[in-house]
């Protein structure tokens, strides 16, 4: 009996791409590199979707019972992708929202300063810059480039910093783990938004000592708008009051007739009213399937289409923003040449069946897993 050499062992190992493409429909008709805006969606949130709808078309609520199943299982799953406990998960509509939840929610004194990041996508400059006008709070902004000696000098007596796990426009990934050993040195409030790597590369709240978290479904999660994750921390939840105020954020809020307003004893204190049920479906099935999956292996396969699209484009004479490596990558990358408008190119690549985005004039690139590198060169191939 002969034996399997390692590298026959590798080369016969199926490329998730290949394994999973009939999950991705969307691969029919378009080369999608457009996941950092809204992602297609999975085949397993879509069914499951799908399903909700044609049950309550036909049965209306009688089968509620699963609706509340589902949220539970949302909050599980979400805790399994995040490594947290599901008692630290609400139930939010979109990556604002949670930001907005901390932000306000926290008992601000004039004075307390927040680390924030110039580069930021709005959803986590704005509530940072009304906080200034209306509660006396001083904000300190750094770059996501700075050193992290920048960083460490700037969180002393601060109160709070807020950074994304993955920059909107440049792609520039955080290193949390060290950003998090600040902030805990440092008792500094650790904030991130995560809507742009969470589903593409693995996340560990306890090992960033991350105090709150939020993220939408939309984008590398693949699943749909409206649905996301707001993650706080056991230990936190009492320090922050929640923003929005309904029936939903009692302890006993399935007895109609009580007046107690109690808080709930976990994240759901967070959840005003009724749920986003059928974007819960969605959201569900489409982090159980990144879970089967498996987001250490997706996060590798992302980082390299990334530095596919960032050599390739290079070498079509195409400037990069940032300086991509193998610790800062992620899927995210922003490509541009001088002298031509990013919108034109956006068109280009459009009337050829691939899916980019015009931002701020570069060409912005952000394919999931499920693209091939032999697409990923026929784009490079394309380029004007």
């Amino acid at each position: 009996m002969g034996f399997t050499s390692a590298a026959e062992a590798t080369a016969s190992i199926e490329p998730l791409w290949q394994k999973y493409r009939d999950h991705f429909p969307v691969t029919r008709r378009l080369i999608y590199l457009n996941h950092a805006a809204v992602a297609p969606l999975s085949k397993p949130a879509a069914e499951a979707m799908q399903a909700l709808s044609q049950d309550v078309l036909q049965y209306g609520s009688l089968h509620y019972d699963k609706w509340m199943h589902t949220y539970a299982g949302l909050r599980v799953a979400a805790a399994r992708l995040i490594g947290s406990d599901p008692s630290e998960i609400a139930l939010v509509k979109n990556t604002s929202e949670g930001i907005a939840t901390v932000a306000l929610g926290l008992d601000w004194r004039p004075g307390d300063r927040v680390v924030a990041f110039e580069e930021e996508f709005p959803a986590n400059v704005f509530p940072w810059k009304r906080l200034e006008k209306t509660r006396g709070v001083r904000v300190e902004w750094l770059s996501v480039t700075d050193p992290l000696d920048k960083i460490d000098q700037a969180c002393r007596g601060a109160r709070l910093l807020a950074i994304s796990f993955v920059q909107y426009l440049s792609g520039f990934r955080a290193d949390l783990a060290a950003i998090g050993e600040i902030c805990q040195r440092r008792n500094c409030f650790f904030l991130v938004d995560a809507i742009q790597g969470l589903g593409a590369f693995p996340m560990d709240v306890e090992r960033y000592h991350i105090d709150a978290l939020a993220s939408d479904g939309h984008k590398w999660m693949l699943g749909p708008e409206g649905c996301g994750i707001l993650y706080v921390r056991k230990q936190r939840q009492d320090s922050i009051d929640p923003v929005e105020f309904g029936w939903t954020n009692v302890a006993g809020y399935a007895d109609y007739a009580a007046r107690d307003m109690t808080l709930r004893a976990d994240a759901g204190r967070y959840e005003c009213g009724t749920l986003n049920t059928i974007g819960c479906y969605g959201l569900h099935a489409a982090i159980d399937f990144l879970l089967e999956v498996g987001v250490d292996r997706i996060g590798a396969d992302v980082q390299k289409l990334g530095d596919l699209v960032a050599h390739g484009a290079q070498r079509k004479g195409f400037e990069i923003l940032g300086n991509r490596s193998p610790e800062n990558g992620a899927g995210i990358v922003s490509i541009r040449k001088p002298g031509t408008d990013c919108r034109m190119i956006v068109h280009h690549l459009q009337d050829r069946g691939i899916l980019a985005a015009p931002r701020q004039g570069w060409v912005r690139m952000s394919p999931h897993f499920y693209v091939s590198p032999e697409e990923i060169e026929r784009v490079i191939e394309l380029l004007p």
